[in-house]
């Protein structure tokens, strides 16, 4: 019911969703961008709703106690165990070999401010997970949100990166500086040492 009710709020404000829906994916990584307002939480609520995907996000286990564990899951969360021993990259590997299903949007950006390039944990946790990469993009100027067929990777990184690249290219009418300096030279940064998404 209350699925019903944000997808019917999110048509109401004049957003739509294009592309394929995935849900006989049981596991992937969603890739927002551009990353770039306040509303873009509120936006993906309608995005899950109107597709009726259930998409979570990833929280330290630690916000998952007896008390307050119930709301952090039914508002999407899932525990990742960020020890010392293991950096995030390798703990949300870990948390969807947990899982036989698990869809979590991030946002590479890690801004709403202009980025030169994006955070690549995102990819090495696909990869580490063997799960997909599904492409999203929010136009505000439109309100359309699109949806890219899923991407499995390959572990070839600049061939992987460039149909990401190349699909943001076409559906993201605002571009950051990492956008744009791809459709200036057509390179794509190699990966730096992170191990955050």
């Amino acid at each position: 019911m209350l699925r019903h009710l944000i997808a019917f709020l999110f048509r109401m404000a004049g957003w739509r969703v294009v592309g394929p829906s995935p849900r006989l994916v049981p596991k992937a990584i969603w890739v927002v961008a551009p990353h770039t307002s306040n509303w873009d939480f509120l936006v993906g609520l309608g995005t899950r709703a109107t597709l009726d995907i259930f998409i979570g996000y990833l929280a330290k286990k630690e916000l998952f106690t007896w008390y307050s564990g119930w709301l952090f899951k039914a508002l999407g969360g899932y525990p990742v165990d960020r020890s010392k021993n293991k950096n995030q990259v390798d703990a949300v590997v870990e948390t969807f070999r947990n899982n036989d299903y698990l869809h979590v949007s991030l946002a590479p950006e890690g801004t709403r401010s202009d980025v030169a390039r994006l955070k690549t944990g995102f990819y090495f946790m696909a990869l580490g997970a063997g799960v997909p990469l599904i492409p999203v993009a929010f136009d505000h100027a439109s309100k359309t949100v699109t949806v890219g067929e899923a991407l499995y990777l390959t572990g070839k990184y600049q061939q992987d990166m460039k149909q990401l690249y190349e699909f943001y290219l076409a559906a993201a009418s605002e571009k950051k500086s990492w956008l744009k300096e791809y459709e200036r030279t057509g390179t794509i940064p190699e990966p730096g040492r992170q191990a955050t998404a």
